[in-house]
């Protein structure tokens, strides 16, 4: 398809069709998508808010009562903290909460919902950081393929 475009953070730095950095706007038919970058996980993640839905697309840096990992690639604890208090808990309570993804089965939450409920993000920020220091999470089976293949947005050339 020739009119379907990749979009990545600016800070990403890596390769993508359109780069993206807070305030763009993306259209598309009669919609827009609003970008707020919520670096924190990655420094290319962004979230992008659709207004008009009450809704915002949150990535892996806002998960339903979680958030990314901070521990590899660029992650940073306090960054996420206050990425995602500043540009996604400052959102309507009712705004629903779209994540990239998620390991329960649930697909939507809301501001309101992560804001008293997530565990980790309704802490104070030092709490926060101490609980993502002492997650012990396992390294990802196939991080080493992953990251590579993501700088390139999964083209191999």
């Amino acid at each position: 398809m020739d009119t379907v475009k990749s979009v990545l953070g600016k800070a990403s730095k890596a390769k993508a069709d359109i780069h993206v950095d807070d305030g763009d706007e993306i259209k598309f038919g009669l919609k827009k998508l609003l970008v707020r970058t919520t670096p924190g996980h990655t420094d290319g993640c962004i979230s992008l808010v659709c207004h008009s839905a009450k809704a915002v697309f949150t990535g892996d840096a806002l998960l339903i009562r979680g958030c990314g990992r901070t521990d590899f690639q660029q992650g940073n604890s306090y960054s996420l903290y206050d990425s995602i208090h500043k540009k996604v808990f400052s959102l309507p309570n009712d705004y629903l909460v779209f994540p990239g993804h998620d390991y329960t089965g649930q697909t939507c939450s809301s501001v309101g919902e992560e804001k008293q409920l997530n565990p980790r993000l309704s802490k104070q920020r030092e709490d926060f950081k101490k609980i993502m220091d002492n997650l012990n999470l396992p390294y990802p089976a196939q991080i080493d393929k992953a990251l590579p293949a993501n700088l390139v947005c999964g083209v191999q050339e």
